[in-house]
């Protein structure tokens, strides 16, 4: 037996290798593989300093691309957890249009940081969702926000775009393993309510992905039941006269059935176009006031971002005004997109950002790919059923009860059709501010999935009633009663 040298540490039963040199052995192969990409969010695309905040944040956050297939990237901005990233869940956020930006959904609804009106300055979200998740927000398709492809070209649908945000996502853990066992929840507004159930029927499949359930908010379910129900909710809201509802029954219903979304009577849909564009309401908040005001062209440009179909007569007028000026914005109506568009396309916050010199200038909703958009799916049934049979996912559909571009009765009927046993009767819910307890809104539950209403909220919920969403999500999230 080999006699142990005075002052020296000796690795038990490695006779010949000192303690010292092991350590050092073992530091190098874990420095090789952090340089390698194994186990470390990559350093390149971290945010060191955010320009607009008066103290930086005490989390980390990532901001750069992700693959989709080849040529295309699509930009995601990634904030880790305030409470414990190691074991929060991870949760993808959609913005719908098509072609507008999660972005929006970062800096002016749930993000942990809210841009201010002079477009310069963010204050910190006390209810942002990041308090108690690991939230990456994905600029999708290419061609929104940041996101761009190599040839240009920004035509797409519905399964290309669900094809590209499971590449995007699959690549989002490649350079991020760390969080790739963690509980993973797919969540979206608007047309989200298309981008979402269509990517979880991918991420389903894949026992890599440890997928818990998703949530949609306002969103698009069926073309069908939104046209439908949109002119009952306007009925019922008092923005029609009763010479104007006897004339949609005249013309549009029969035999007790009212059909407003194809009918092929032209006095129907004359009548319902009007409902739908004429009104000069704020369409995704029934009683809030219309930033910039109402136009006195009430058919908006705009309004080609309320899912409906009548909105293909605007197509070619509007694809001729693309041709002409590459830089022509689609913003959705009464939506005032300055701040974050003048804070966006900032030259230090792109620096911030790390975006790449190929990606076009920011802008809330994309005209390009908007119009060239193939709308291959006109309900979402197939997949929540899908998601349903599995009986694992928890699925939450909610609605602020004052939207008219993706009306709570729209959905409510979709979760309906969906004929779920039902487990608890329709109810209030409540949440706690700094007045006591307040009715949020009401809930009905079946087997694995809930419908919820936001009293008082218009299409982004976070950004009308934050303390009642974030009470929403926290009870989603970690599987609470509503």
């Amino acid at each position: 037996m080999t006699k142990q040298p005075a002052g020296r540490d000796y690795c038990p039963g490695v006779d010949a290798v000192p303690l010292l040199w092991f350590q050092m052995l073992l530091f190098l192969w874990y420095l090789l593989a952090s340089l390698l990409g194994a186990g470390a969010a990559p350093a390149a695309d971290e945010i060191t300093y955010l320009p607009g905040l008066q103290k930086q944040p005490s989390f980390k956050q990532f901001s750069g691309y992700l693959s989709g297939t080849e040529g295309k990237h699509l930009h995601y901005w990634f904030v880790e957890s305030q409470n414990n990233p190691s074991q929060d869940p991870v949760v993808l956020w959609l913005n719908g249009g098509p072609g507008c930006s999660s972005l929006d959904g970062l800096l002016t609804e749930h993000g942990p940081f809210l841009i201010m009106d002079d477009g310069a300055t963010l204050q910190y979200n006390p209810y942002s969702w990041n308090k108690i998740a690991n939230v990456l927000y994905l600029e999708s398709p290419v061609g929104v926000g940041f996101s761009y492809s190599d040839d240009g070209k920004f035509a797409t649908n519905d399964t290309e775009v669900s094809l590209n945000n499971y590449l995007a996502l699959k690549d989002f853990f490649r350079l991020f393993p760390e969080f790739s066992k963690n509980q993973l929840f797919l969540t979206g507004e608007s047309y989200g309510g298309i981008y979402i159930p269509t990517l979880a029927e991918r991420v389903m499949e894949d026992a890599d992905l440890n997928l818990q359930g998703v949530a949609v908010g306002n969103g698009m379910s069926s073309y069908e039941l939104n046209d439908n129900s949109l002119v009952f909710f306007a009925y019922y809201h008092g923005l029609l006269g009763s010479q104007l509802w006897s004339d949609l029954q005249t013309f549009c219903c029969k035999d007790g059935q009212c059909n407003f979304y194809n009918n092929q009577n032209p006095n129907c849909s004359t009548y319902v176009q009007d409902i739908v564009y004429s009104s000069g309401l704020n369409m995704y908040n029934l009683y809030a006031s219309c930033p910039g005001g109402v136009r006195h062209r009430v058919r908006d440009l705009g309004n080609n971002f309320i899912n409906h179909q009548w909105t293909r007569l605007w197509n070619q007028k509007l694809l001729s005004l693309v041709a002409l000026h590459e830089s022509v914005r689609l913003d959705p109506p009464c939506t005032n997109s300055t701040p974050s568009t003048l804070y966006l396309n900032n030259q230090y916050v792109k620096k911030a950002l790390h975006i790449s010199p190929k990606a076009l200038d920011w802008v809330i909703c994309s005209a390009e790919v908007n119009l060239n958009y193939g709308r291959l799916y006109m309900d979402v049934k197939k997949q929540y059923l899908k998601l349903l049979s599995a009986m694992k996912y928890r699925i939450l559909v909610y609605n602020g009860d004052v939207d008219m571009a993706c009306n709570f009765m729209g959905d409510e009927w979709f979760v309906e059709s969906l004929q779920q046993q039902v487990q608890v009767q329709r109810r209030p819910w409540y949440y706690e501010d700094v007045d006591g307890r307040q009715v949020g809104g009401f809930v009905k539950e079946f087997d694995n999935i809930a419908f919820l209403t936001i009293k008082g909220s218009g299409h982004m919920v976070p950004t009308d009633k934050p303390v009642a969403a974030f009470a929403m999500f926290t009870r989603f999230i970690k599987k609470q009663p509503y």
